[in-house]
């Protein structure tokens, strides 16, 4: 079965690292500043960074990966829409798991607190 994963959650509350344990391959919009900015965010390039990651898991379905995870935030509805779009297309099941914060983490990439508490006030949940 071809499964598409979709971690949510904050900035610090492990989605990577809990995608890894579920995945060996575990895609973000975070990767694109790891590779080609040396882990340096540069805000003028997150919509690249996240067109970047749409396309590495488009070449993946393409491929025919049977397993594939993604851990962004995707605190809304409308930022995971391409995703599952793309998974219908390519025959894959959809599932979303938030990952919570409840180790008390911070965010390794130094996420101010006040765009953390922007993007906890927009968070959508769909039961």
């Amino acid at each position: 079965m071809k499964t598409l994963t979709l971690l949510r959650g904050l900035p610090g509350s492990g989605k990577t690292t809990f995608g890894f344990l579920m995945d060996d391959f575990t895609i973000s919009a975070d990767d694109y500043f790891d590779i080609y900015h040396k882990g340096v965010f540069k805000p003028n390039e997150i919509g690249g960074a996240h067109g970047w990651c749409r396309d590495l898991v488009e070449a993946r379905m393409q491929s025919g990966w049977t397993l594939i995870t993604v851990a962004n935030t995707f605190t809304q509805e409308w930022e995971m829409k391409p995703y599952i779009d793309m998974a219908e297309g390519y025959g894959y099941n959809v599932h979303s798991l938030i990952v919570e914060n409840r180790h008390g983490s911070s965010s390794v990439h130094n996420v101010p607190q006040g765009v953390l508490e922007k993007m906890r006030d927009r968070f959508e949940v769909k039961l």
